[in-house]
């Protein structure tokens, strides 16, 4: 089949499956208000690999139909310049603001596929299976999207601790037709718009929890699978007054398995504990991970223009210490270009040895949020009540207030409307419910950052870090 329509991307999601947003159940996502306009930036995605073929596809192995390039298994720096520049270009296309393009679940089945012999070490068919799955969502090019956390019942207890068994997603039993599960997980990012659903790990198994370490996929309509979303924030306002919400809500859910049941073909892990650390530790290649740093560096050149574009309306640029904050924007923006480069050569190194790419986590999980809320700051510094103080756009169209709009709210060689137009944009990324959603998101992208970062306290590189020091204390001790 190789490379979708948008079109043909929008009819698979007519597919019957089980979706409630406010109480009610969503016979048709594609036409159901809050959700028309992102379903529509999502198939203009999957139209922009049929207009850039040569910057966005390949050639599939095993067709040799047209695939997108978020799927190759870039073994050379050649090969994973390519990916990422195609995964630049289409973070571009959406200002960064997806965290969940289908970019990013293809990189992470890519990575997993990767490394299928080793996950098939217990169980070989589940290294097959997981092999024969990559092949399908690159060949069918499917939208996936993922769930990975246990519900938040309570973090004290591990799962097969919480009062019911079935809070979080377990086995039940297996048939002769495969797993049947039951239990809950979140956070589906993207799930009314995905073909596809991965569950896979997040959080570190023990001995004891085998029934919750599951690995599988299932598409979005099989039986006994639901989902409740959150409130959506496009609430229909037009683009110049939610210039964001309007077309980039890429919507979460809970996902609910009642005793559902994953046909033998579509696991990977059942209950392998050691396969199962194997990718939460991130000995994977790193696909998802560049994608991730990409798709997070695009948005800080955003956030960067953006607070550059506050500050000149309003005459705040000629100000020295308004100059500093702006730069520290433009080095932190810098220094991640910088490092892409270098997580690209990471991930090709990690492809060849099975070395996990530090510096592509240490960015994801530690400088990437960091950079992206000191520009939030900065925005927020530089703009005051200005922020606060932005019309409508209908307010433009009634003459009787529109001379008013257009004195009182002018910029510095900008006129109104351009002025309010910007901040419009600033507090929908900042103020609004899609704003504030973008920085929680940020924050926990890789999970609760105390958990992550502490990961690196633990890693082998602070053994060397120490024998520095003990070298010094030595030669000191020799004088």
């Amino acid at each position: 089949m190789g490379i979708r329509t948008g079109s043909e991307y929008r009819e698979s999601l007519r597919d019957g499956r089980t979706i409630f947003v406010n109480g009610e159940r969503v016979q048709d996502v594609t036409l159901y208000p809050p959700f028309r306009r992102v379903v529509e930036t999502l198939a203009w995605l999957y139209d922009l690999q049929h207009e850039h073929p040569t910057l966005l596809t390949y050639p599939s192995p095993t067709t040799g139909e047209p695939v997108s390039l978020s799927f190759l298994l870039a073994e050379s720096e050649a090969e994973i310049e390519r990916r990422w520049r195609a995964e630049e270009f289409r973070a571009e296309a959406v200002y960064g603001l997806m965290g969940r393009l289908p970019d990013f679940m293809n990189a992470l089945v890519t990575d997993a596929a990767a490394v299928h012999q080793f996950i098939g070490q217990r169980e070989p068919r589940f290294g097959d299976n997981l092999w024969r799955y990559y092949e399908a969502c690159r060949d069918n090019d499917w939208c996936l999207t993922h769930t990975l956390v246990d519900p938040q019942i309570d973090r004290s207890k591990g799962p097969a601790e919480q009062e019911d068994p079935y809070l979080a997603l377990r086995l039940v039993r297996e048939t002769d037709r495969g797993l049947v599960v039951r239990g809950a997980k979140m956070l589906s990012t993207l799930a009314p718009f995905a073909n596809e659903l991965w569950v896979g790990p997040f959080y570190p198994r023990k001995q004891g929890e085998e029934a919750y370490t599951l690995c599988f996929a299932v598409p979005l309509d099989t039986p006994g699978l639901k989902f409740i979303c959150r409130e959506p924030y496009d609430s229909g306002r037009s683009h110049f007054d939610r210039p964001l919400s309007s077309r980039f809500d890429e919507e979460d859910a809970l996902a609910i398995f009642d005793d559902v049941l994953v046909p033998w073909e579509r696991v990977f892990i059942n209950g392998d504990i050691e396969a199962w650390s194997y990718i939460f530790s991130a000995r994977t290649p790193g696909y998802a991970l560049l994608q991730a740093v990409v798709r997070g560096t695009v948005k800080l050149r955003f956030l960067t223009g953006l607070a550059c574009a506050v500050a000149e309306t309003i005459g705040r640029a000629d100000a020295q210490h308004y100059q500093a904050q702006l730069g520290e924007l433009v080095a932190y923006t810098e220094l991640l270009n910088g490092l892409i480069r270098t997580g690209a050569t990471e991930v090709v190194t990690a492809r060849r040895t099975g070395t996990p790419p530090r510096a592509l986590a240490a960015t994801l999980w530690v400088l990437l949020p960091r950079a992206q809320l000191r520009a939030a700051e900065v925005i927020r510094q530089l703009s005051g009540s200005g922020l606060i103080m932005t019309p409508t756009e209908n307010d433009f169209a009634n003459p009787q207030i529109a001379p008013y709009v257009e004195k009182y709210l002018r910029g510095k060689g900008v006129s109104a409307k351009q002025r309010v137009q910007l901040f419009k944009l600033a507090w929908d990324l900042l103020g609004e419910q899609f704003g504030s959603r973008q920085w929680q998101y940020e924050w926990f992208y890789a999970g609760d950052p105390l958990f992550t970062h502490a990961r690196f306290y633990h890693s082998p590189v602070v053994r060397q870090y120490k024998a520095v020091v003990e070298r010094l204390l030595q030669q000191g001790g020799q004088s």
